[in-house]
């Protein structure tokens, strides 16, 4: 889905032209329209009052949808302006009621790493990068908290086929590419971390789950400059000495992976401690798919926007009752709802 977001012009009306003028007003006035209409009408219209039974028009639905729309995307935008210009460049569309941005695999994996490199030698809060899919647009319209965690973020990917197809719905310029699934994300942007010498931290999954993701990687990327790794199960003291221990690693990148909206909830509270690291990027289940401990769907399942059908057939009791209710939520969003 696409949607514009620059400001109208007032069209002229066709055929009002100097040749139809003389046939519309009397005694011949168009002769003299230009000196006479400036000095004529702020009397004329001084005596104008709205009757006592005048009501301005109230907007209807479609045009309060596409206000409140290109509100969200313009705020969103202005959010990240203020805190980084690369960010403030990137095009966004309403969908489900949330800013995405026009971003495919390549285009993301680009700014995560411009934006570990910008921010190397700056010692200030890191830029934080989350995903929406299906359940996340539901939770969203929902939960106003967590509505506002996500609105919050600098940038938000579509980590869901179903918002990619809902932006064929648009005019073509906000069409999203493809789906920016965070675990293709990791690869693509680990590819590049070992060329260009950026450093990643992984905080997340269980002990056992994270020792597994952590090998794994060092395994697949040798010479990849892994600062770090730790579970995700923290709180109070535990949780202030993990932020620390990050703070002074100072990685480019940081992977968050506790399910949302821990996560979100995590990197909002911890961002002012976090400053000198590049970037945040949430990261969901990405540890579970690193360790082994779950597999991908096929990648046609991945083309047709079926992956959660994949899974849901490997989890049935768990994630079948809470697609039930996502999944046509949605849809309806997708549908009704812009930014």
């Amino acid at each position: 889905m696409a949607e514009p977001h620059g400001d109208g012009s007032p069209a002229t009306a066709p055929g009002i032209g100097p040749s139809v003028l003389p046939n519309v007003l009397p005694g011949g006035l168009s002769g003299a329209l230009p000196s006479a209409l400036p000095s004529a009408l702020p009397s004329a219209l001084s005596g104008l009052q709205p009757g006592p039974g005048f009501r301005p028009r109230e907007p209807g639905p479609n045009e309060a949808r596409a206000r409140r729309t290109a509100g969200g995307v313009e705020r969103a935008a202005q959010r990240s302006a203020n805190r980084d210009p690369v960010l403030a460049a990137v095009p966004r569309v309403g969908l489900g009621g949330l800013p995405i941005a026009v971003h495919g695999r390549r285009e993301a994996t680009a700014l995560l790493v411009d934006l570990a490199l910008d921010r190397r030698d700056r010692v200030e809060p890191p830029a934080i990068i989350t995903s929406a899919n299906g359940q996340v647009l539901s939770l969203c319209a929902r939960d106003p908290e967590i509505r506002h965690l996500f609105e919050s973020s600098d940038l938000i990917h579509a980590d869901g086929a179903p918002l990619v197809f809902a932006s064929y719905l648009r005019e073509r310029a906000s069409r999203l590419p493809e789906r920016v699934a965070t675990t293709d994300l990791f690869h693509d942007v680990a590819q590049e971390a070992v060329r260009l010498d950026l450093s990643f931290y992984m905080l997340g999954s269980t002990r056992e789950g994270m020792a597994l993701a952590e090998a794994n990687v060092r395994a697949r990327y040798p010479t990849l400059r892994l600062l770090g790794a730790h579970h995700g199960y923290l709180d109070g003291a535990n949780e202030a000495e993990q932020v620390r221990a990050i703070a002074r690693a100072r990685p480019d990148i940081l992977w968050i992976g506790m399910g949302v909206p821990r996560e979100q909830r995590f990197a909002l509270r911890w961002r002012v401690a976090l400053a000198g690291v590049g970037v945040i990027k949430t990261s969901g289940g990405l540890f579970d798919f690193l360790s082994g401990a779950r597999r991908r769907a096929p990648d046609w399942m991945q083309r047709c926007g079926f992956e959660w059908a994949y899974r849901a057939s490997l989890e049935p009791r768990r994630l079948l009752p809470r697609y039930a209710v996502t999944n046509p939520h949605a849809l309806y969003l997708l549908l009704t709802r812009r930014g």
